[in-house]
């Protein structure tokens, strides 16, 4: 992403930077809620109800259900999907409603990001406040969130029709989107906080970013089979470390035909590539945390290298945990957002490193 605000603003007009620094803010706290967000996710996951909600209806669709005749109306619509016939045959009016308040909440807090996003968007532009440079990449972020609503419903619907579970290609494509979103609110807020970070004056800045950006798409491929594992429920496998099944490689990674439907669908070769995507980007991360800190730059960029480094430690410990527990409720949705405080500090890192121009 280029930088967003060096058109607009430089270190000799500091009244300039706090005028832009509510915009800022702003933009850090709907950062903030995307995380929640991501986390609450995880959570309407993990407990199963990501298919209680059988429509989409956006706005309309904020409260929940306020008679007892439009609970039984909801629930039955239930009982026609798959899950239900499947999994949940049993399950009476009382447990819907325990399932379907994740699934509304998850649906409830995306209308809410989307609402303070717009709103003060709307607001700082009609005190013209928002510089041109940056109004368009705003005005991108919002219709990025909204598609990020259609890819929420895109997913749910491939769970309602013939199989009693979301595809994990489209739940990988969500829990991406999302942290794409993330991702971009805090690069955009950086540049409206700090137009022009010191460590970007020293030559060597240059190829610990680049270092820094190999880190970053590493974690976002880990992130993706992150998500394959969730979704075909690899996690519940293999329930050791470092073995697994008493195996560095377990022998039923070939299984499935052809060889390379492997990678995506099969439990064993999923929960593997994931553990070593995992421990090459946490390897990858503390080399090049130990590099930014040795090399003694002026501004933040040191401090947030050390962050960075005791959070790969605190996300690969997490993993574990999850695993050994047999994914763990509360450890799992911590698992998931470490993730994102992991791609938050490489995208702040990235951006300490950024070259001045």
């Amino acid at each position: 992403m280029t930088s967003l605000t060096d058109t607009y603003v430089s270190r000799a007009e500091p009244h300039a930077e706090r005028a832009l620094r509510p915009i800022a803010v702003w933009l850090l706290a709907c950062a903030g809620m995307v995380f929640a967000m991501a986390v609450i996710g995880a959570i309407t996951r993990l407990t199963e109800s990501g298919l209680s909600m059988v429509e989409w209806k956006p706005l309309i669709g904020i409260l929940p259900p306020l008679s007892e005749g439009e609970w039984q109306r909801v629930f039955d619509l239930y009982r026609q999907t798959p899950e239900f016939r499947v999994y949940n045959a049993w399950m009476d009016l009382a447990g819907f409603k325990q399932i379907f308040f994740w699934e509304w909440f998850h649906r409830l807090w995306g209308q809410l990001i989307g609402f303070v996003f717009l709103l003060p968007f709307l607001w700082f532009l009609a005190r013209g406040r928002v510089p041109r440079a940056l109004a368009p990449q705003l005005a991108g972020l919002f219709l990025l969130g909204g598609l990020q609503g259609v890819i929420g419903w895109f997913m749910v619907k491939s769970g309602l029709a013939d199989a009693p579970h979301v595809s994990h290609y489209r739940l990988a494509l969500h829990l991406g989107t999302a942290i794409l979103i993330y991702a971009a609110l805090i690069r955009v807020a950086l540049g409206v906080l700090d137009p022009a970070p010191l460590a970007g004056w020293r030559p060597e800045a240059a190829g610990l970013r680049r270092v820094a950006r190999w880190a970053l798409g590493l974690a976002a491929v880990t992130i993706v089979w992150g998500a394959f594992v969730a979704g075909i429920r690899a996690g519940f496998a293999y329930n050791t470390f470092p073995l697994m099944a008493g195996h560095v490689v377990p022998p039923e990674v070939w299984n499935l035909s052809p060889w390379w439907i492997n990678a995506f669908e099969n439990t064993a070769t999923v929960q593997f590539l994931h553990r070593v995507l995992a421990l090459t980007t946490g390897a990858m991360a503390l080399v090049l945390a130990a590099r930014v800190w040795a090399a003694g730059l002026p501004g933040r960029a040191g401090r947030v290298a050390l962050l960075l480094g005791a959070m790969v430690l605190v996300q690969i410990a997490l993993g574990v945990a999850t695993l050994l527990s047999v994914v763990a409720i509360p450890l799992a949705a911590a698992h998931q957002g470490g993730a994102l405080v992991v791609v938050g500090l490489l995208v702040w890192l990235i951006y300490e490193l950024k070259p001045v121009r």
